[in-house]
């Protein structure tokens, strides 16, 4: 079988999703399109090589509809030969891009594959594309309740007894993480530049708080409260907040993903290899705790061990994501999102995937670490696990 590597990764810096945003004036397409031209172009490739452009994107309407993955790839002057497509496994979709692109390269289906992601959520607001939609009959009479994400993060941190501090200290070490990692320069290597209707270039993650602190979060209100879901789940002690949630955010992320021979035929050095996969279901009611059983998978795959690990990047969707996942497997807290997640440098939905890989194999690079792992929850109750190996 061949081995795919990651030949190089990239993300755009994160804009805040609403209108005003620093990337509102950039259409989705465009913006998915100016990363993957940053890699062939880095890479110095022919784009006529890329066998396939697998896109993941969860707003698919409005501006992301009509397969964005072919579009982009178009807009990015990409031969017409080259296709794409356009996936969604929810907030794991471009982490799911990663999979297929890999699996494809190691099954013999591609050469060369770009994996990659986009969301505009100040241009295509989350749930544009449910417009209203009601869970099927069966299944809704299959779960009692199906309640929105924030209540799952309210479920998780009841059911790990976390309390509001510990929610708001993690979110204030996220952006002090992020906010030191990008005064530093950590970020210049993986953020590629987007020049905006004004003339100007976005290259800073705007959802990034340096001055947060533990005690300025503890004075926002409950974001999710409410009366019908406080009588079913009584347990819940409305702990989530805009604070120690991630954010509405623009942004594309992409990797260049071939097989070790290809690579070598091209004169081009991976950066790392492609070593494990699993993807796991989870109660959809609580919808969030995917990453668990996601996690136990892989390492039963692999033979490895949380130990063996040198960090793991767990999608800070809510603060009880991560933090029940430490919880679960006694996780060295020093390990996880070391550079900050996505309650500081956002979560662009479909683009988020591969921009928690981007981080991670960066931080590999700058520490010398092995092995990374990276998941995250999934709407519907699902997750997605990768381990990367640096080379």
């Amino acid at each position: 079988m061949a081995t795919a590597v990651i030949v190089d990764i990239v993300r755009t810096a994160s804009g805040k999703g609403k209108p005003g945003g620093a990337l509102f004036g950039v259409h989705p397409a465009d913006l998915l399109a100016k990363v993957l031209t940053a890699l062939v172009e880095r890479a110095g490739i022919d784009p006529a090589l890329v066998d396939d452009v697998i896109a993941g994107c969860v707003g698919q309407a409005a501006d992301q509809s009509l397969n964005i993955g072919r579009t982009a790839a178009l807009v990015a002057g990409f031969p017409e030969s080259v296709p794409g497509t356009t996936i969604d496994r929810q907030c794991g979709s471009s982490q799911q891009a990663v999979h297929f692109a890999a699996q494809g390269v190691i099954a013999g289906a591609y050469d060369v594959a770009i994996a990659c992601g986009v969301e505009s959520m100040s241009r295509v607001p989350m749930g544009t594309a449910v417009m209203g939609g009601r869970p099927h009959g069966p299944l809704a009479s299959r779960y009692a309740s199906l309640p929105p994400q924030g209540i799952g993060a309210e479920l998780i941190a009841s059911r790990w007894k976390l309390s509001r501090d510990e929610l708001d200290a993690f979110s204030a070490r996220s952006h002090q993480r992020a906010a030191a990692h990008a005064a530093d320069g950590s970020f210049d290597r993986e953020i590629v530049p987007v020049a905006l209707p004004d003339g100007s270039l976005h290259t800073v993650d705007e959802t990034v708080r340096p001055t947060t602190t533990t005690e300025g979060l503890a004075g926002l209100k409950p974001a999710f409260e409410d009366p019908g879901f406080a009588k079913l789940y009584p347990e819940i002690g409305w702990l989530i907040t805009a604070g120690n949630s991630s954010p509405l955010t623009d942004g594309a992320s992409a990797a260049l993903i071939m097989s070790e021979e290809r690579a070598s035929a091209l004169g081009l050095t991976p950066r790392a290899r492609l070593h494990a996969f699993a993807v796991a279901g989870s109660d959809p009611e609580i919808m969030l705790t995917g990453p668990i059983p996601a996690t136990r998978k892989i390492l039963e795959r692999t033979g490895l061990s949380l130990s063996d690990i040198d960090a793991y990047e767990v999608n800070e969707a809510f603060a009880p994501v991560p933090l029940a996942w430490t919880a679960e497997f006694d996780a060295d807290p020093d390990k996880l999102n070391p550079r900050g997640g996505a309650i500081a440098l956002g979560h662009p939905l479909g683009g988020s995937g591969t921009r928690l890989m981007t981080t991670l194999l960066n931080h590999l690079e700058a520490t010398g670490g092995r092995y990374g792992l990276q998941t995250m929850c999934e709407g519907g109750g699902m997750a997605n696990a990768t381990i990367i190996e640096r080379l």
